[in-house]
């Protein structure tokens, strides 16, 4: 029998975090220690008072059957007084949030809600490869919104011709941003929805990074812009916020409408999220947040590091106000995937080429602040060792 893979599949390109990932498993087959700043996974571990609502969750019997497709009603109504406190935005748990397994899953089946064959989204390159992927997987065609260092790596709106702007369907922005660590303004916000209205084009903000910002910076949600709730949503995890990645555990909120979409396709496609993780999302949100000041100074002191110890090498790099990650130029006479190549067999260290997360990306290499201070410092080490 011939297996002949459907030709969805074979337009896409290797995922990118999963080529990363054989790259690695290469070089640490010859005995290289890896100090691994790639994928941006936190190492550090989920809090313990949530860890502990698990499992008295997990022990409960009635946690074990199939869980609300659209999100336990404890849960939702938790992320609404999140958002409340947080944003001072008011949401209607019952009709403005839907519970998902991880951000990710949200993003890639938003597309199937509202792309038909032909119709274009509009995404962030370089950006998160799942917007463009399920823009694709539902059968639609990405225009690449190019975020340049000389726009502050915010799309430049008034150049996507407004042919393309009437073909729209779907907007993808993620502010604080991933990988370029920039963080959006009130107005740029704005822009958006009047551009949105403007062309009837559904805008979906990834906001996975708005807890991990740095020295009193405090990034605002897409929905605190008037009109905003009225032509999108937002997507928001636990994962980095909670170091919860492995948890798969998210939310979406925003326009009732969009939601109720997404929801309609999450109830033929999977079953929710198993409900004693939900129960220890309720406590995330709403137990003592120490546990997130003490993350955000975590990785203020490995920023600090890394960006002093890149720039004595002659590195040229920006120190981003939020996310965990830098956004590093090349040296001269180095391509984006020369470099990290260059980083990874002479060095031992894993970066991430920027020309991965979209032709924008070229000229750049992404580092995670996921190791700890003195693996950090031991990365500078050997980078500087290679004699750049």
């Amino acid at each position: 029998m011939r297996i002949d893979k459907a030709e969805r599949l074979k337009r896409l390109p290797p995922y990118l975090f999963k080529e990363i990932d054989r790259q690695k498993e290469q070089v640490r087959a010859k005995g290289i220690d890896i100090i691994d700043l790639g994928v941006g996974d936190p190492d550090l571990p989920t809090p313990p008072h949530i860890i502990d609502a698990l499992k008295r969750a997990a022990s409960d019997p009635a946690n074990h059957r199939y869980p609300s497709y659209s999100g336990m009603a404890d849960f939702n109504a938790a992320v609404a007084r999140w958002y409340q406190r947080r944003f001072n935005v008011d949401l209607d748990p019952s009709k403005e949030v839907v519970t998902l397994i991880g951000s990710k899953e949200g993003i890639a089946h938003i597309p199937l809600a509202f792309i038909n064959t032909g119709d274009v989204a509009l995404v962030a390159s370089p950006g998160y490869p799942v917007y463009h992927i399920g823009t694709r997987f539902a059968g639609g065609e990405p225009y690449f919104m190019d975020l340049l260092k000389q726009n502050r790596f915010l799309p430049d709106l008034e150049a996507i011709p407004s042919e393309v702007a009437q073909k729209a369907t779907m907007m993808f922005i993620n502010y604080p941003n991933n990988p370029t660590a920039a963080v959006a303004t009130k107005d740029f916000f704005e822009r958006v929805v009047t551009f949105a209205m403007e062309y009837n084009v559904i805008v979906c903000h990834d906001a996975a990074y708005s807890e991990m910002a740095f020295d009193g910076y405090r990034p605002m949600s897409f929905l605190e812009v008037e009109g905003a709730k009225s032509v999108g949503i937002e997507f928001h995890s636990l994962s980095k916020t909670y170091n919860m990645t492995g948890w798969r555990i998210g939310f979406a909120v925003g326009c009732s409408d969009i939601i109720s979409a997404l929801g309609q396709v999450k109830s033929n496609i999977d079953s929710g999220a198993f409900q004693a993780v939900q129960i220890a999302g309720i406590t995330a949100l709403e137990g003592d947040q120490t546990c997130v000041e003490d993350m955000r100074q975590t990785y203020t002191e490995r920023r600090d590091i890394l960006v002093a110890g890149l720039r004595s090498i002659g590195l040229s790099v920006e120190k981003p106000r939020a996310t965990f990650y830098l956004w590093v130029e090349v040296p001269q006479g180095y391509t984006s995937a020369g470099f990290a190549s260059l980083l990874l067999t002479e060095a031992g260290i894993v970066t991430t080429p920027g020309n991965g997360f979209g032709t924008a990306g070229e000229g750049y290499v992404r580092m995670a602040l996921t190791v700890g201070r003195e693996r950090i410092r031991e990365a500078v080490e050997r980078i500087k060792d290679i004699g750049l």
